[in-house]
């Protein structure tokens, strides 16, 4: 069957492989095009699995909901180019859908469904695609969500009979002071204990630091950690958009003004990248290796 280039072109767009790719796929499958596909099918799968090992650090975090569910996913992918093709942000999107749609409970379940699809896109786009973090929920209470230009997805959860424009908007405002804020607990009984030693022992060792009389030390930080709260507590941190009040105060000015009970019980977050350690390249010391000096 004779090879044209409409041919070779078509081949391209439909699976993202190089010119060269394709022609060769259709030379190795004399130019049956479904065969040729398969071929470099075949081919990228093999060439994915060996991008496994890179770093991939970019890439986004996407929110989809519905009543009584939500995921957060983060997606990456090695470069920012990547990141911001509708390519990478389309699979993200439709693999939170996914998972929210047929209840995936965890990320390892995801990946193992996904994993042709993942392995596809590192296919087209040349790079390690990964499915990192994934938060599922399912729930009675109210839900609200934030998501952050794609770097940050929130959602809080509320117990509350209130319904409406100003509970949603209230939802969303705290979503978005998580965003902002990043608290580590939601509120001060839950610190665990670990948690308060490993700052004391912060504390203790500036103040040494700053010359502190040993004697005042355990008194300061203990005042210290009775401030804790404030600084790594949801409901105890300031409001960001009213810093008059805390989260909880404000909480408690929207259900009087609905006339019912809200209840904040929890929240999740995922920030992109978090967690994972980037690769810095060391210009100087790659032109050297090019050049033999190395």
């Amino acid at each position: 069957m004779a090879i044209t280039a409409s041919t070779i072109k078509e081949l391209r767009e439909k699976t993202g492989a190089g010119m060269m790719a394709c022609k060769t796929a259709l030379k190795e499958t004399n130019g049956d095009f479904e065969a040729a596909v398969d071929y470099l099918r075949k081919k990228g799968l093999a060439a994915a699995e060996k991008k496994q090992s890179r770093t991939a650090a970019e890439g986004v975090v996407v929110n989809v909901a519905e009543a009584g569910k939500s995921v957060i996913l983060e997606v990456n992918c090695e470069t920012d180019f990547v990141a911001k093709g509708d390519d990478f942000k389309d699979f993200a999107h439709e693999m939170a859908k996914f998972a929210l749609a047929n209840n995936v409970p965890t990320t390892e379940a995801l990946r193992e469904q996904k994993a042709d699809a993942a392995n596809e896109l590192t296919l087209k786009c040349g790079e390690k695609i990964d499915i990192r973090r994934m938060v599922f929920s399912s729930t009675e209470n109210r839900l609200g969500f934030y998501n952050h230009g794609g770097k940050i997805g929130v959602v809080v959860e509320a117990k509350t009979s209130a319904a409406g424009e100003k509970l949603e908007e209230l939802l969303k405002d705290v979503s978005m002071h998580v965003a902002a804020a990043s608290p580590r607990f939601l509120a001060s009984d839950d610190i665990d204990e670990s948690f308060k030693e490993r700052e004391a022992k912060i504390y203790t060792e500036q103040l040494k630091e700053q010359g502190k009389p040993e004697q005042m030390i355990p008194n300061i930080v203990q005042g210290k950690l009775k401030k804790l709260a404030s600084e790594v507590c949801l409901l105890e941190q300031k409001f960001v958009k009213n810093p008059d009040l805390s989260v909880s105060a404000h909480i408690e000015s929207v259900a009087k003004e609905l006339g019912e009970s809200i209840e904040l019980v929890g929240f999740k977050s995922l920030v992109l990248g978090e967690g994972v350690e980037k690769k810095v390249d060391n210009l100087a010391d790659e032109v050297a290796k090019m050049t033999g000096q190395q």
